[in-house]
């Protein structure tokens, strides 16, 4: 019939978040598949961050007027070949018919196989509808029907790449019967089943367009789905696996995923202690993280094989990016399930993609290049902990890590304590969660560095852990007051709070995902960050401040669902579903994280009590496969719209972060403390607020006052001269900075014979060149206790 009609077509989407299933070969096979709606989502090849099909599913039909896609029967069940090995039978029933696929990726071939049999009625026949979006968009493919060599071929071509699908039989025979290429919304095979009821149209190309490709096939066939640099390279390649028995490359994924796990040998232990939903989970989430890293760039990990609420829109990045902070979590819960290499991988693939001051991006593509372009200070400070955690357990393995090291903790100096931006990407100013981790970081990579870094990295630790609670809490607010409390962390203290205690929290700190933004004060908004203190050792689970955050934060941010108890980031959030269920267009309403009821999980732990609950919980939330989604509906059903209480909803999942706090959690239960935990944090503060001993005055976070008897550091950026005098210039001094290796450039002022009332005036210059202002430190009175 030539070429189809309808060009542009559609605006092309991606598919529903809501993933089954993912999975990917442990060989050299670049190619990684999805599974959601019983069938084939995206493909991704040859790299882990790039989408090349939107779908591939199946219409049931008697070529007479009945006919089904079975995607929208939502009447299937999804089972592995054995746990943790992704090799997927799924099984649809209608009450005419049973269609049974197997899906495997090739060990070594970048072709992805499905074995086909429908049984019931005996004149239906089953029809595979294939949706390219090569080179990550649906739109400008071009699509062809072919000839290959006396095989027939459904085929598609952008760019430098290109997909061929090809069908035998169980004797070798060639398998599609009609076919026809189409452009999606007027000629496509779904539009000639919608309005004939048949397969009637016999398109041979198609595009360059949104377009689709469809095949009739017999009651039993393998399809391979291979890719490749053109049309042709893939054809070979999937012709190349059809010589094999299907039998074969699905044993040889089982049995190469067998081996692997049986490799992880402490995936054993977290499971000997648990009921069944929460061991088999273990597999399941150590198989979900090993997965989702890439081949070209070892060690690279997306956050995500899914778009959130990618059927909405079409979006190149969707979670197909790393994030530093998203790739050390689960490097970390690699660590804790015994899979020392790829934490190991993911170590040396953030050492090559650390800027030259020793950050990292937000976010990037798989090559090192960034995406979004803030700065979070705990992107700096997680592969600290990262390093520091493998050379704590003495498996480094050889990598180095000290430079890596020293230019990032020379960055979180140079720089903090203000985060340009809070873990979700939205405010800048000081964070609970943030300092916590930074202030782990620079203890743990102290233990890393030569003894002048290392006294300077513990100085800086001390005095952020000191000053939290005049940074990060407030107290005698309307919510103190509502919860009867005397104060509480907030989501985000103004960035001002490090030079004036005197700084208002009443300024509105506005909520970026919000239609309406409810103009809150940040003395009113709060957020769950405060509990990483108690995780990584800086406070006690019974602290005073913890226990009354504790309290408000439930009161505000804590929902019950049918799977369990769960928790919103922060009061106000807007990062979710509309409340109609819509989807989430840029404001919402933002709903529960599975990942924050592991989070209280090891808060829980902490305080002497047993954290099963919240891996039962967090078990109950995940997808019938498995896969443990990024938020869950926490309101009214929507059945409409799939949305139900304490399951998924339109958001990413699975989310690879959620995954690693499930498994870290379940590694904390059985060692009895946080697994992520540095030991050196804990050796250090124990859980206890230290006394402020010395302060630090830094351009960046320049202080106003210090109290009686502590010892005073000036820390440039460059090299310098400090001029100093007391009460209005009395006693002047002019005195030279000394280098540092972590890049500042440091004077301590002799400060702790200065009593209560005492003023330091001072001013420095850079070569030639003064400040151009006068700074003072007022010397106040020591309280009693620090509290």
């Amino acid at each position: 019939m030539g070429s189809a009609p309808g060009a542009p077509g559609l605006a092309p989407t991606w598919c529903s978040s809501a993933k089954e299933m993912v999975g990917c070969s442990l060989g050299s096979s670049r190619l990684w598949f999805t599974i959601g709606g019983g069938i084939v989502n995206e493909v991704y090849y040859p790299r882990v961050d790039l989408p090349q099909i939107r779908d591939l599913g199946f219409i049931v039909g008697d070529g007479k007027g009945f006919w089904v896609e079975v995607k929208r029967l939502w009447q299937h069940e999804l089972h592995l070949a054995a746990a943790g090995a992704p090799a997927v039978r799924i099984v649809h029933r209608h009450q005419r018919f049973e269609l049974l696929l197997r899906v495997t990726p090739c060990e070594n071939r970048d072709v992805l196989l499905i074995e086909v049999t429908l049984s019931g009625d005996a004149q239906l026949r089953p029809y595979a509808l294939l949706a390219p979006h090569l080179g990550g968009s649906g739109a400008s493919n071009v699509a062809r029907v072919l000839d290959h060599r006396g095989r027939r071929v459904l085929c598609a071509e952008q760019g430098p790449f290109g997909l061929a699908l090809l069908a035998v039989t169980p004797e070798q025979q060639e398998a599609f019967g009609r076919t026809s290429a189409g452009c999606v919304g007027s000629s496509d095979g779904w539009q000639d089943f919608a309005r004939n009821g048949a397969l009637t149209w016999t398109y041979e190309t198609a595009g360059p367009a949104n377009v689709a490709l469809i095949g009739e096939l017999p009651r039993r066939a393998t399809l391979a789905l291979g890719f490749g640099s053109s049309a042709e390279s893939a054809t070979t390649l999937a012709r190349t696996a059809l010589t094999e028995p299907f039998a074969l490359a699905w044993e040889q994924q089982l049995s190469a995923w067998t081996r692997w796990h049986a490799a992880c040998a402490p995936e054993e232990a977290l499971r000997r202690d648990l009921p069944d939903e929460c061991a088999g989970q273990i597999q399941l989430s150590t198989m979900v993280l090993r997965v989702h890293q890439d081949k070209t760039y070892p060690g690279a990990m997306v956050a995500s094989l899914s778009v959130p609420w990618g059927n909405t829109r079409e979006e190149r990045e969707g979670y197909h990016l790393v994030w530093p902070r998203d790739l050390c979590e689960s490097a970390g819960a690699l660590l804790a399930v015994g899979a020392l290499r790829e934490a190991r991988h993911a170590l040396s693939y953030l050492s090559a993609t650390q800027a030259a001051d020793g950050h990292w991006n937000q976010n990037q593509w798989l090559g090192g290049t960034g995406h979004w372009t803030g700065v979070q200070l705990d992107e700096t400070a997680f592969p600290v902990l990262l390093a520091a955690a493998l050379a704590e357990r003495g498996a480094l393995g050889g990598t180095e890590v000290t430079d890596m090291v020293r230019r990032a903790l020379s960055f979180l100096v140079r720089h903090g304590p203000v985060s340009e931006q809070d873990r979700w990407e939205e405010d800048a100013g000081l964070i609970t969660f943030t300092l916590a981790v930074c202030v782990a970081a620079l203890v743990a990579g102290a233990g890393l560095l030569e003894p002048e870094a290392a006294a300077l990295a513990l100085a800086f630790a001390d005095y952020w852990n000191a000053q939290l609670e005049e940074w990060t809490s407030v107290g005698a607010t309307p919510l103190a007051q509502l919860y009867g409390v005397p104060g509480y962390y907030v989501r985000v203290a103004p960035g001002e709070s490090v030079y004036d205690d005197r700084c208002p929290r009443e300024a509105v700190l506005p909520i970026r995902n919000l239609a309406v933004d409810p103009s809150l004060p940040a003395s009113a908004q709060v957020s769950v960050d405060f509990l990483q203190l108690v995780r990584f050792g800086l406070r006690r689970a019974d602290d005073a401040l913890i226990l009354a955050t504790l309290k408000v934060a439930d009161a505000l941010l804590k929902v019950q669902t049918p799977t369990g108890a769960c928790w919103h980031r922060y009061n106000e959030d807007g990062y979710g579903e509309h409340d109609d269920g819509s989807a989430y267009d840029g404001t919402g309403r933002g709903r529960a994280w599975p990942l924050l009821c592991g989070e209280r999980g090891h808060y829980e732990l902490c305080a002497g009590r047993d954290p099963l609950p919240y891996l039962q919980s967090m078990a109950r939330m995940a997808s019938p496969g498995g896969m443990l989604p990024e938020q869950i509906w926490d309101a009214a059903p929507i059945p409409a719209r799939g949305l139900l209480p304490g399951h998924p909803t339109g958001a990413a999942m699975p989310l690879v972060w959620a995954h690693a706090e499930y498994l870290k959690l379940a590694a904390s239960r059985e060692k009895g403390r946080p697994f992520d935990r540095p030991a050196a944090v804990w050796e250090r503060y124990r859980g206890e607020r230290p006394l402020l001993r010395r302060a630090i005055w830094t351009e960046q976070a320049p202080l106003a006052q210090i109290p009686e008897g502590c010892a005073l550091t000036i820390a440039l950026r460059d090299p310098g001269t400090v001029r100093w005098g007391l009460d209005g210039w009395q006693d002047t001094h002019e005195q030279q900075t000394r280098a540092n290796p972590l890049g500042l450039h440091l004077l301590e002022i002799d400060t702790p014979r200065l009593r209560s009332g005492r003023r330091l005036d001072f001013t420095y210059r850079n070569g030639a060149t003064w400040a151009g202002r006068d700074f003072q430190i007022l010397v106040s009175a020591r309280p009693s206790a620090p509290g």
